[in-house]
């Protein structure tokens, strides 16, 4: 389809005109008066419609209402109008923080303690554990998945349809091209990661993936009677995962940003912020939004390396410092009770669960063993949050520090293990917590990779850091040496944490996972034999002979954008 070039002052134009429409429609106000389900009340005893929306590696300073560089007027309304979680924290990288949403479970209880999910990896979430989709439809809901799963497919029974989720429409690796969907876990192991149900999608390449999630859940409002059946539908954006890949229209508006990765960055959060418009003015005009709870996160730090930041936090994506972790979050509903203000109540990723399984009914029985607590009325209605403490991870696989020892650790925990937990205002780290550098938004035109190698590591010969996180949530004042008490405290909660942990599960690259051998896509490939065809080949035929085609297409638009990128 042609797209229209506008310069930058006609875009911003044309947004601003939109979103002010739409700021200044109160929530009762009827968008079209031919819809007669506009006016439509849902019942107060029916449990609430719930859009859980979370995107991938947006920093803490990625968002309209926390940065100067970044414009996103509707996040930042529906935050406004809702309650904005300023003490939230999630994991540092994807699987974990995807695991721990879905089971309400810390990693060390999951055996997903190590890193992420690799495509080749015969791993997926546990299949003892009960799901919160599952936990939903025990309850009467309809679920949905739409967007990135990384929680492992190496088996049918991995697959989000076997996890609870009636539909799905997404990709199940960790990122992928936005328009072409091709995955590669390596320079000559890629494949086509687009798939709908349990078969893969080969008809939709070409959609920026924003645009083609956020069409595919307007589908679902559209079509689900909002009376007859609750709805919990969790959308996971690709976005703003590398790489850096948005429609040119979004980049215009940013021209005066002078860092090409920030720019294109910003761009990705503004189709963001955009989608997630169309989201909200559906659930207006289909009939939910009166008994609808929309929850906004995300999955872990910004890359700064990639035009993200966490400013003015310490750290980065995949590190346990406070830009790793703290997370971006906000709860929009009619159904809060206190609106309109920021909330500092612990909140940790795991406490979803038992939260959104106590708003649909069920009681504590069904969420028993699980590591969240019920935070809704902490949210809702400004109460103490029942969360004191929250284990950041154990990880005894990861590269062990040098320096830590179990002398270090007072003869109460091995320093070299990465681990990370906080208790109070007190948060405690030992290992390698990862760079620790404090990094600005980057203003540069360029940043080369160079760069990282002036960042001011941590200091050597360390294996232990305490900081009271409350008074100095930016981490720069290390009270190890001054609070050995606490430090003995809060190492003898890892070990306390660590005689409940499951062995790790990260299996060794199975050579039987290539796309190549399974169709050119990538999916399940263990099982019986009719397992292991996975509905590939019959649909995989006919593209076969576009292929070459379709290749040839491709190198002509990446060279294209190559050149409109060096333009811009």
């Amino acid at each position: 389809m042609a797209t229209t070039i506008l310069t930058g002052f006609s875009v911003m134009s044309l947004l601003s005109l939109v979103y002010l429409s739409w700021d200044l429609m109160s929530p009762n106000q009827v968008e079209n008066e031919s819809d007669p389900t506009f006016n439509v009340k849902s019942p107060v005893q029916q449990p609430p419609h719930i859009i859980f929306i979370m995107t991938d590696d947006q920093g803490f300073n990625d968002i309209g209402y926390h940065s100067s560089d970044i414009r996103t007027p509707v996040l930042d309304k529906l935050a406004a109008d809702g309650v904005k979680l300023e003490n939230y924290y999630v994991q540092p990288i994807c699987t974990p923080s995807r695991s721990q949403l879905i089971t309400g479970r810390y990693q060390i209880h999951t055996g997903l303690q190590h890193s992420i999910i690799r495509p080749r990896q015969p791993n997926c979430l546990p299949f003892d554990q009960v799901t919160l989709p599952q936990r939903l439809q025990q309850l009467g809901y309809s679920t949905h998945m739409v967007g990135k799963w990384h929680l492992g497919f190496y088996k049918k029974e991995c697959l989000p349809t076997r996890r609870g989720f009636d539909t799905y429409l997404g990709s199940l690796t960790g990122s992928m091209d936005y328009y072409t969907y091709e995955s590669c876990d390596g320079p000559r192991l890629c494949g086509f990661d687009l798939h709908e149900g349990e078969s893969v999608s080969w008809r939709r390449r070409g959609k920026y993936s924003t645009h083609l999630y956020t069409q595919r859940v307007r589908k679902i409002l559209a079509a689900h009677d909002p009376l007859s059946q609750p709805l919990f539908i969790f959308l996971s954006f690709q976005a703003v995962h590398t790489p850096l890949q948005c429609p040119q229209e979004y980049i215009y508006p940013y021209n005066e940003l002078e860092n090409f990765a920030r720019r294109k960055y910003a761009a990705m959060v503004s189709s963001v912020d955009e989608a997630v418009r169309n989201i909200t003015y559906a659930l207006r005009k289909y009939g939910y939004y009166k008994n609808s709870i929309l929850i906004f996160s995300t999955d872990n730090g910004g890359q700064p390396l990639s035009g993200g930041s966490n400013w003015p936090l310490r750290g980065r994506k995949g590190t346990y410092w406070e830009g790793g972790v703290r997370g971006l979050g906000f709860v929009h509903s009619p159904l809060l009770r206190k609106k309109r203000r920021v909330s500092k109540a612990l909140v940790h990723i795991t406490d979803w669960y038992p939260t959104l399984v106590g708003l649909a009914g069920g009681n504590e029985s069904l969420t028993e063993g699980v590591d969240g607590y019920n935070v809704w009325e902490a949210i809702s209605e400004g109460k103490e949050s029942p969360r004191f403490e929250i284990l950041h991870n154990i990880d005894p696989l990861y590269n062990h520090a040098r320096t830590g020892s179990l002398q270090k650790g007072f003869g109460i925990w091995n320093t070299a293990i990465q681990a990370s937990i906080r208790a109070g205002d007190w948060k405690l780290l030992t290992g390698d917590p990862g760079y620790g550098d404090w990094i600005p938004p980057p203003i540069l035109p360029g940043f080369p990779r160079e760069y990282w190698n002036l960042e001011r590591h941590i200091k050597p010969g360390k294996s232990v850091w305490l900081f009271n996180v409350s008074g100095d949530p930016y981490e720069r004042f290390d009270l190890s040496e001054q609070r050995p008490d606490v430090v003995k405290e809060l190492l003898a909660r890892l070990v306390y944490y660590n005689r409940t942990a499951v062995p790790v599960r990260y299996p060794s690259e199975d050579p039987q996972a290539d796309p190549q051998l399974n169709g050119g896509a990538w999916g399940p490939w263990m099982g019986d034999e009719e397992e292991e065809t996975w509905d590939y080949q019959k649909e995989n035929m006919e593209w076969k002979r576009k292929l070459k085609m379709f290749k040839s297409r491709s190198i002509f638009r990446r060279l294209n954008t190559r050149m409109m990128s060096n333009r811009i």
